[in-house]
């Protein structure tokens, strides 16, 4: 009997005493490690927020100063302009200008006179130099597309020939150069019967070969020659170029 009751409490004690004990101790030992776990996480997750956002902000900051920088190069070009480079082109001043009227509509008479100007246009006499009209428009040939108009003979009589009309362009030119007195005349022959387009003595013939119509620049200067043509007009330009 006494072996049934010992047997009994034994096994009760460790039924009771023991295991539960075991079992507590376990139960806490899990439960702080569960809690030392989620502490961990917990602080593993604020380290790493907290390393993410200096890591951003390290990053922001390294990047700010380039973005702006750019802003500003973007916005100060924008804002820059260029200057004008200046015009190297010679100045030039009006010295005289003379004009004279077309009578004569004839076709082929106009075309010789647009040929002449063109090819007056544009003529610098350098300072010191003289002028020649017949060497600076050469010979009135088809080739050049001259045409037969009405011309004076020798002796004043009206025939057609090749560059009829030029003389109106050389004694366009003849009254400008009259009204410089530092252009002096070398040479120049008046017509042998009357034009329309000038008074009396104030025409200058010209023939290539034959006769010419000649200045010298006396000017310290360089000067240019302008001329134009139109429907009703001839008009001669000199001007100064400094």
């Amino acid at each position: 009997m006494i072996r049934f009751f010992i047997l009994i409490t034994s096994l009760c004690f460790l039924l009771t005493g023991c295991q539960p004990s075991q079992s507590n101790d376990k139960s806490e030992k899990i439960n702080n490690e569960v809690e030392n776990s989620s502490s961990i996480s917990d602080n593993t997750t604020s380290i790493s927020q907290i390393q993410t956002t200096e890591n951003i902000s390290n990053i922001s900051n390294a990047i700010s100063p380039d973005v702006n920088n750019v802003t500003n190069e973007n916005t100060n070009t924008s804002n820059t302009t260029t200057s004008s480079s200046s015009d190297s082109s010679p100045k030039e001043t009006e010295l005289a200008s003379f004009t004279t009227k077309i009578y004569t509509k004839e076709e082929a008479r106009q075309n010789n006179l647009s040929i002449t100007s063109s090819r007056l246009n544009g003529t610098i006499v350098k300072a010191g130099s003289t002028f020649s009209f017949t060497q600076t428009i050469g010979p009135s040939t088809s080739d050049k597309g001259y045409q037969e108009a009405d011309i004076f003979d020798s002796n004043g009589n009206k025939k057609k020939g090749l560059g009829g009309g030029n003389c109106q362009i050389s004694s366009t030119l003849y009254n400008v150069v009259l009204s410089l007195p530092t252009l002096t005349v070398i040479e120049r022959h008046e017509h042998s019967n009357k034009v329309p387009y000038v008074k009396a003595g104030k025409d200058a013939a010209v023939a290539y070969g034959s006769i010419d119509f000649k200045f010298k620049n006396e000017n310290p200067y360089d000067i240019k020659i302008y001329s134009n043509v139109t429907t009703n007009n001839v008009t001669v330009r000199i001007v100064k170029i400094e």
